[in-house]
């Protein structure tokens, strides 16, 4: 039995009798799945989703003492079945790609312990347009804007404290004084400019901070991030070395087809190396709340990835464990990347981020970095940090300079 509205849709509820322009929405207790009474649904779909396609928030009882973001919102198609897709994907997501998230910040902020098949559902019509996040530092507000995903050509995400339209500011200052507490608030802009509040959180318990450098360094190209306050970084490092893994696992593919001297290594053994990899990733995110990943190589190596699947052709039962368990590891890998603030890597990778990744309350604090160089000095950098002798654990002071030119220094 669920004890309480989740915070999420109690908020909503409180800003429409308020008069705010909310869309309509209807909260979906996990009681309602269970039972499979989708009368008030149908009521609801018919009523107010004139299009075949409906936003799915996350409503868990318990997801206020979690980060923004944590559970997900989909769009779906706009009957039962559609609905009854999106929570089982939002339940599914968060006990695979979002788990870590979860146990790290159990860990870490003292989240509860949750039980996902609690999880309600907000159903709402679905809104295009630009997302917009709100919230006051200090004495100002500042918004974060997040392009609309369907248009062809994106701009980078920004933030300003200066809204496009000063109704923003005035309506987010009415939301925090009608609620009565320091808020986060999302909003969709559409295309004709109507703003409509799709989302109000609680951060009145959340505070608003960082440190400097030292000997062992590598001069970098370039640094991409939204907020610009901090110009140093500390963070303990996970050196990612895909290339390294992969002649690791070929060259136990090799023992196990031609022999080797010693014990004959099996299929088991390099599960079991795969298994030890993505280990170290999860050990490593939970011995550490802020972390910084070192890609050495991440998901460049394309040819000897194909190789590492296809070394036990001829021995198809064995081909197959082999390939499923590095198809995993990819999404492993991902999950794990998805939890760094920092990324130090070179300048092809870019953090896809979500409107809370970008500008939630949890932004300000650590805002996500993406330190790198540039792709024709590769290999040079490489062997910089070979030269080095960086491993996972050392710490690396990121030192940006006037000219927004970042050097890294490990101790």
């Amino acid at each position: 039995m669920e004890t309480k509205i989740p915070e999420k849709a109690r908020l909503l509820r409180l800003l429409t009798e308020g008069g705010f322009h909310v869309p309509p929405f209807l909260y979906l207790s996990a009681e309602t799945f269970h039972s499979g009474d989708f009368e008030e649904l149908g009521r609801f779909l018919a009523e107010h989703c004139e299009s075949f396609k409906v936003i799915a928030r996350s409503a868990h009882p318990q997801e206020e003492f979690f980060k923004g973001g944590t559970f997900d919102s989909l769009e779906t198609y706009a009957d039962p079945g559609g609905i009854k897709y999106a929570r089982s994907k939002i339940i599914q997501l968060s006990n695979t790609a979002k788990r870590l998230s979860i146990l790290r910040q159990q860990k870490f902020m003292g989240a509860p312990e949750i039980d996902t098949g609690q999880m309600g559902l907000i159903v709402m019509p679905f809104v295009p347009g630009v997302k917009i996040m709100a919230k006051k530092l200090k004495n100002t507000w500042e918004f974060g804007y997040l392009a609309d995903s369907s248009q062809k050509v994106q701009r980078d995400p920004y933030v300003t404290g200066t809204p496009h339209d000063t109704r923003l500011l005035d309506i987010s200052q009415d939301i925090e004084r009608f609620l009565g507490f320091r808020c986060e608030i999302e909003y969709i802009m559409t295309h004709d400019g109507d703003i409509w509040t799709v989302q109000a959180k609680d951060i009145s318990s959340v505070e608003s901070a960082e440190f400097a450098g030292d000997e062992r360094s590598v001069r970098l190209d370039g640094v991409r991030r939204i907020r610009r306050r901090k110009n140093f970084r500390e963070r303990p490092v996970f050196v990612m070395d895909n290339r390294e893994f992969y002649v690791q696992v070929v060259g136990m593919c090799e023992d196990i087809v031609n022999g080797c001297e010693g014990p004959l290594p099996t299929i088991e053994d390099a599960l079991r190396m795969v298994e030890e990899r993505e280990r170290a990733m999860e050990d490593f995110a939970l011995k550490h709340q802020r972390f910084a990943v070192l890609g050495l190589s991440i998901h460049d190596q394309d040819d000897l990835y194909q190789v590492v699947n296809n070394y036990l052709n001829e021995s198809p039962e064995l081909q197959k464990r082999l390939s499923q368990a590095l198809h995993e590891n990819l999404y492993r890998m991902d999950y794990f990347l998805a939890e760094a603030d920092t990324l130090i890597a070179k300048d092809s990778f870019r953090v896809n981020l979500c409107t809370h990744e970008a500008y939630g309350i949890d932004s300000i604090r650590n805002p996500l970095w993406t330190v790198f160089w540039r792709r024709d000095r590769h290999d040079d950098v490489v062997r910089d940090f070979r030269r080095l002798n960086v491993k996972t654990g050392d710490m690396a002071h990121i030192d940006i300079d006037a000219e927004g030119k970042p050097t890294a220094h490990f101790l």
